[in-house]
């Protein structure tokens, strides 16, 4: 059976959400840092959620790609979400793991196995008349990431966002939902790792360094 995993990307200013993240005060080691991603183990604790991963046979061409862009979308806003993506895909594959993406083309003939919708909903709202079924009637906390996995194997992932994300936050929430819809779905509390892409407190994060690039090599290893 296949089943819906998300993890969602929290509005300060909006309705409380289920909380899709742990907290922590102290620099984690890279085991620790990654079974936290990965699996959703606080420091010195068991695993919450289960591994999961894209199939061996997607890792060479994963594709991720706009699917819907809401008619509210401005023509700036819509510039900068195509250069967000552009920009986030070069970044993961750039990290040395042992998974590659790439922009999904309008003109391919299949969905993109990362599906991406620029909702013309607000952080905090409803989601309707989508037309994408998993997302009908979840409230939308400024962005989100919802993955289909059977057993460990992730076989489709949705990613939705609000056409009122800030301009300043788009690139980085691009980035973190689309490291998130590789199986890396939780995200960590601490002021320690603020500049973190997995921070839960801070949309800043546009580049994968240090133990966020480690946390893709190690959940796809390079071969």
């Amino acid at each position: 059976m296949r089943h819906w995993l998300a993890a969602i990307l929290v509005c300060l200013t909006c309705p409380a959400a289920a909380q899709e993240f742990i907290q922590t005060d102290a620099l984690l080691s890279d085991d620790a840092f990654y079974r936290l991603v990965a699996c959703a183990a606080p420091p010195g604790a068991d695993c919450s959620k289960p591994m999961i991963y894209w199939p061996q046979e997607k890792r060479s061409a994963l594709r991720v790609g706009f699917v819907t862009k809401t008619p509210a979308l401005a023509p700036w806003q819509e510039r900068i979400y195509t250069r967000a993506l552009i920009e986030a895909v070069a970044e993961i594959n750039k990290v040395g793991g042992g998974i590659q993406l790439r922009v999904a083309a309008p003109s391919d003939d299949s969905a993109p196995d990362i599906a991406m919708h620029v909702l013309d909903t607000r952080p905090g709202e409803v989601m309707e008349n989508t037309g994408v079924p998993v997302l009908e009637g979840r409230v939308l906390s400024l962005g989100q990431v919802m993955v289909r996995a059977r057993n460990s194997w992730i076989d489709q992932a949705v990613i939705s966002m609000s056409v009122d994300t800030p301009r300043r936050a788009i690139a980085s929430v691009v980035l973190e939902e689309v490291v998130q819809a590789l199986g890396l779905m939780t995200d960590i509390r601490s002021p320690v790792y603020r500049r973190s892409v997995f921070s839960e407190d801070s949309n800043s994060g546009t580049r994968l360094r240090g133990q966020d690039a480690m946390a893709i090599r190690r959940h796809y290893p390079p071969t």
